[in-house]
């Protein structure tokens, strides 16, 4: 037994790095400026895709249910139209901003990297004068998108769970495994993730400005062919 969950770890690892997940959680960290926040939008998304599954996989597997391959392409193609919406937001954002980055200081000699948009003002010098946000608390739309992402993924899980392990309990287990698992790849490739993001947002902004178009223009088009595939999933 040891074996097989220790499998559904490194499974779960392994599903973070699929390209949906990359592109979902890429074009919602693009504009972070710290590594740290990246990381901690990877390890939320990975939360929110283990909940889902913990739920959905867990009842079902505790019922002795599968779930309908109809109902998986559906699932699918919501994930599709979640991957476009998140694409066409960062375009959006990046047309609308005209986004760059400087340093900003604060009392006792704190300083910070922010992004900072000009759009619908006059120009004026990139001094230390403007207001601005310092992020905080739950990211619940990395914590949906997660969601919505285990939903989708579900189905394929239970299949693959039931297909190898009997005892339900074991099977409970392995889908909870499986969850941590995912948080941890998906922890690991937002660090990865961070270092382009956080590098160009320090040294070359039109470099920054391109990534973001790069990111948000192939998460549009996986989504586009997620949704193509669920489309034909569906009809057959």
């Amino acid at each position: 037994m040891g074996t097989i969950l220790l499998l559904g770890v490194l499974m779960g690892m392994q599903h973070a790095l699929e390209a949906d997940h990359i592109a979902a959680v890429s074009s919602i960290v693009c504009r972070a400026r710290s590594a740290g926040r990246i990381v901690r939008h990877g390890m939320v998304w990975g939360l929110g895709h283990t909940v889902t599954l913990a739920v959905v996989a867990g009842l079902a597997l505790a019922a002795g249910l599968t779930l309908d391959g109809r109902l998986a392409a559906w699932l699918e193609g919501a994930v599709g139209v979640m991957l476009v919406l998140l694409g066409l937001h960062v375009l959006y954002r990046l047309i609308r901003d005209r986004v760059h980055f400087h340093m900003h200081g604060h009392d006792g000699g704190t300083v910070h990297l922010h992004a900072h948009s000009h759009a619908g003002q006059a120009a004026r010098s990139h001094g230390f004068d403007h207001d601005h946000d310092h992020p905080g608390g739950l990211p619940v739309r990395t914590l949906a998108v997660g969601m919505v992402h285990g939903l989708a993924g579900s189905a394929a899980l239970v299949v693959l769970t039931a297909s190898t392990i009997r005892d339900p309990l074991t099977g409970l287990l392995y889908v909870l495994l499986f969850g941590l698992g995912s948080i941890g790849g998906m922890a690991a490739l937002s660090a990865l993730i961070a270092i382009p993001l956080t590098w160009t947002a320090r040294t070359l902004t039109a470099a920054n400005r391109l990534l973001q178009g790069a990111v948000g223009t192939a998460t549009a088009g996986l989504g586009v062919l997620v949704l193509y595939r669920a489309a034909v999933a569906a009809m057959s």
